[in-house]
């Protein structure tokens, strides 16, 4: 008698913890969807081993206005999230883009050592400046810290067919440089990069 109570209740508690475990796994399932703004990265090797990695998550235009409005020009205005303070544009969506050199290279003819670094623009209608800043573990640019900055540079932006999906590439490949792009909507943000070789 004892033996088939004991039994019962095993068998009970075994159900008991294979429903929870099914119920837990199903939740699970269910709570990981994919991101809007899908990861993505591109590399580039320019000289004989300079390699350059961007990573960065595309987001969509879906019929919204980028460019003075989504995208807003000059810094955007403080948030709760930056503590109210002014912040530039992170290049992307969800964490911010980050551009990996293996070796020194220079940058529209500004140098910038070898190493990691998260790229903020600050876009106007005209003229971008894009910012290569120390701090790569920075969500969106909340937290952005221009004494973080290793280099600043000035672009023209360019009129580009559109684009729906954020993306980051290279042109104009010669051998030792060069031309990495941000392109969405109808715009591309182009800079050069070349080898200290």
């Amino acid at each position: 008698m004892k033996q088939t109570k004991l039994l019962s209740s095993s068998i009970a508690l075994i159900s008991f913890l294979l429903i929870l475990t099914i119920s837990a796994s199903a939740q699970m399932k269910q709570a990981k969807k994919p991101r809007l703004s899908l990861k993505a990265g591109v590399f580039q090797r320019i000289g004989i081993d300079t390699d350059i990695n961007i990573s960065y998550s595309r987001p969509g235009v879906k019929g919204r206005k980028i460019w003075g409005e989504l995208v807003p020009y000059g810094l955007a205005e403080g948030t709760k999230e930056s503590n109210g303070k002014p912040f530039p544009w992170r290049g992307g969506a969800n964490e911010c883009t980050t551009i990996d050199f293996s070796k020194d290279v220079t940058i529209n003819g500004h140098k910038l050592s070898a190493g990691k670094y998260s790229i903020q623009f600050i876009p106007s209608k005209n003229e971008w400046t894009v910012i290569f800043n120390k701090n790569t573990k920075l969500w969106g640019s909340f937290e952005y810290d221009k004494k973080d900055d290793a280099l600043r540079i000035n672009v023209k932006p360019i009129e580009a067919p559109f684009r729906e999906w954020l993306s980051y590439g290279f042109d104009d490949l010669a051998g030792t440089s060069c031309t990495a792009y941000l392109r969405w909507e109808k715009l591309k943000v182009p800079f050069k990069i070349s080898t200290l070789d």
